[in-house]
């Protein structure tokens, strides 16, 4: 168990050390400079500046103070707003974003799961038939046409919640709602599959000719087996789940993450979209790693060392 630990994590760095290198290279082949749309400065002003943010050294030096910086976590000050640096933007863009992506997540998979027990236990019954067709449409629909949906009927028509900004938790609704039918659909899908397949198991058959109830086989004896699919493909949903918080951020005027990330790219703003790219992977890798662990302890069936060890 320490070897597959100690390895996994030797790989996620290594994994990360790649991400940040082809992001850093890609990135400077895009001809110009964050500092091409200054205006009204002199050609010593643009030295200068140049200069402060190590843009007149070459791409490979450039690389390895990135490199050394990014060791100490720091992230660097913003080139297009000099009062705040990489890491304040991350400070106070992360908790929004984290705190989205988490309530999103936990309705994707309590509401996921429930639906797929529902089906799989009424199965090619009028239950299993609505809880597809809400599976299918959420699957069908992009969350941002499910936003807008949202926003049109519930807040523009029926004027039920607000649309914008974070500022209440009837605020978080519509977007959490919006962010969360994709995986919630997928985990429905996955449920019912797995449902099916464990409950006509034969520990299962003899636990019904046991006369034991169906909530007791169903929490007890099938679930724990049954959402081993859900476990596996958890870490993907959070990817998922934290890449379309950008757009969803972005139509409810929510000021997490997506807000600098977005306006990095627009700027051209060299240390933001490093800064976000590399915080987003750090936490997407981390992630996949804690789901590895997860899965093996939910499954003893599943080895996590090498014979011998």
């Amino acid at each position: 168990m320490g070897k597959y630990i100690v390895s996994r994590f030797v790989g996620a760095l290594i994994t990360l050390w790649i991400i940040v290198t082809l992001t850093f290279f890609l990135m400077h082949l895009i001809p110009g400079s964050p500092l091409n749309n200054e205006r009204n400065t002199s050609e010593a002003v643009q030295r200068n500046l140049e200069a402060h943010y190590h843009l007149d050294k070459p791409v490979v030096v450039q690389y390895g103070i990135y490199l050394k910086s990014l060791l100490q976590l720091d992230f660097g000050p913003s080139i297009k707003q000099s009062s705040q640096s990489v890491n304040d933007m991350l400070g106070q863009g992360f908790p929004i974003s984290a705190e989205l992506g988490f309530y999103s997540l936990l309705i994707a998979v309590m509401s996921g799961i429930v639906l797929g027990i529902l089906a799989a236990l009424k199965h090619n019954h009028m239950i299993d038939y609505l809880a597809m067709t809400i599976a299918v449409i959420g699957i069908s629909v992009p969350n941002f046409i499910m936003a807008t949906l949202l926003i049109q009927q519930i807040a523009v028509n029926m004027e039920l919640l607000p649309v914008a900004t974070w500022a209440s938790p009837a605020h978080m609704i519509l977007p959490t709602v919006a962010l969360a039918t994709g995986p919630m659909a997928i985990i429905a899908r996955l449920t019912r599959s797995s449902m099916l397949e464990v409950l006509n198991q034969d520990y299962i058959l003899t636990a019904r000719a046991k006369g034991i109830s169906t909530f007791n086989i169903v929490m007890k004896h099938a679930l724990r087996n049954a959402v081993l699919p859900v476990v596996t493909i958890l870490g993907t949903l959070v990817a998922g789940v934290l890449t379309g918080s950008f757009v969803i951020e972005k139509i409810f005027a929510i000021p997490g993450m997506g807000q600098y990330f977005v306006k990095g790219i627009n700027n051209r703003d060299y240390p933001v979209i490093m800064g976000t790219t590399v915080f987003y992977s750090a936490f997407l890798i981390l992630m996949l790693f804690l789901v590895d662990i997860a899965y093996g302890i939910l499954d003893p069936r599943i080895k996590l060392h090498k014979r011998g060890d």
